[in-house]
């Protein structure tokens, strides 16, 4: 086991507790605004589904029922513009993060083998090399990368942390690239639902993807656009020979979606009333906070779409999270996402409306 473990990093967010418990200590509470878990509850529709198929005593399939695959299939459709898309299109998984983190081993990459991923960037992408004992190395633009040996190329838009949005031009050159060198794409779009200054659009637009799938497969989640991160609800859309293995090697490894939580999928993908009502929430929020930090000496970058706001003080960015801290408020260090960061903290938009409130407060 400890061949395993010694391959990964230092897990980041344990560096962050001492500063936790310096803003729990403010008279009036903290407010955490670090991690980004949803805090509104679960939209009714979707408690209903799952509490529907609460009796579900039979093992679930990995390719999930096809009332799930049509909700899946249908979405990407009515909202991505995705066209003829088929069952052998899509792939539920049991939320992003494990997708994320055991994709290369799943894939069959190892030692030679370059993955790619944006140079500030959700830490798990290399995690998930480091796993599969594959290269890694991050980019400013995947053009410039050495195609040779990279077998998988990570984009993130809107991005986590900085909520940067891939204009559809270059994602369309970005995928023209990669098919040219054989390079596999993967696409995370989890936050695509939270453009606020941006429109972002998927890589299984046909405008991107010039109406094929080859070597292209979008990654979406559940968690934040309806609340149910702790429902592990997220789905592959995306090349009929990539998700076919995938879908293989996941039935040998039991990686199946609880039979109630694809019934619950099924009444979210089916909904948009719910999703509005949401991002009207973090609109608002969004606002509150980002006038705040502007008053208080920030300077905000990107931060178009996705749930946080990229902010710096052009410090270290330990130096804020400690300052805020005092205020009773805990952000994300810059540098948990990369060393371009080091001088930018993640503000996240996930606390209640009084908190929020109250970190307006602190700020102003």
């Amino acid at each position: 086991m400890s061949a395993v473990s010694d391959r990964l990093p230092a897990f980041p967010w344990d560096k962050l507790e001492p500063y936790k418990k310096t803003a729990a200590a403010h008279p009036d509470g903290i407010v955490d605004l670090s991690v980004g878990t949803p805090v509104d509850p679960v939209p009714d529709l979707i408690q209903k589904a799952l509490i529907d198929a609460a009796d579900s005593p039979g093992y679930p399939t990995v390719w999930g029922t096809p009332a799930l695959r049509d909700a899946i299939t249908g979405w990407v459709s009515r909202r991505l513009g995705a066209r003829d898309v088929t069952h052998r299109h899509v792939l539920p998984i049991v939320g992003s993060k494990e997708l994320v983190a055991w994709l290369p081993t799943q894939l069959g990459l190892g030692p030679g083998d370059r993955v790619a991923y944006p140079r500030l960037a959700y830490p798990t992408y290399e995690v998930g090399a480091r796993l599969a004992r594959a290269d890694h190395e991050v980019y400013d633009d995947p053009r410039d990368l050495d195609p040779a040996g990279l077998k998988l190329l990570w984009l993130n838009s809107p991005s986590n942390p900085t909520g940067e949005v891939l204009p559809k031009q270059e994602l369309t050159e970005i995928v023209a690239w990669a098919r040219a060198h054989g390079v596999l794409v993967f696409s995370d779009e989890c936050y695509l639902e939270l453009g606020w200054e941006a429109d972002p659009v998927s890589v299984l637009h046909p405008d991107v993807n010039g109406g094929s799938y080859d070597g292209v497969v979008a990654v979406h989640s559940l968690s934040k656009r309806s609340n149910l991160a702790g429902y592990r609800a997220a789905f592959l859309a995306g090349d009929p020979a990539v998700l076919g293995p995938l879908l293989e090697i996941r039935k040998h490894g039991g990686m199946m979606t609880s039979a109630p939580t694809q019934a619950a999928v099924v009444a979210a993908l089916s909904d948009d009333t719910h999703v509005r009502e949401q991002r009207e929430r973090y609109a608002s929020r969004r606002t509150a906070l980002r006038a705040a930090l502007l008053s208080h000496g920030f300077r905000i970058e990107h931060s178009e779409a996705s749930l946080y706001l990229w902010a710096t003080r052009d410090e270290s960015c330990w130096r804020t999270v400690a300052h805020l801290a005092d205020l009773g408020i805990l952000v994300a260090p810059g540098d948990f996402y990369g060393e371009a960061g080091e001088n930018f903290v993640r503000v996240a938009l996930t606390a209640t409306d009084e908190r929020v409130r109250a970190a307006v407060a602190r700020l102003t």
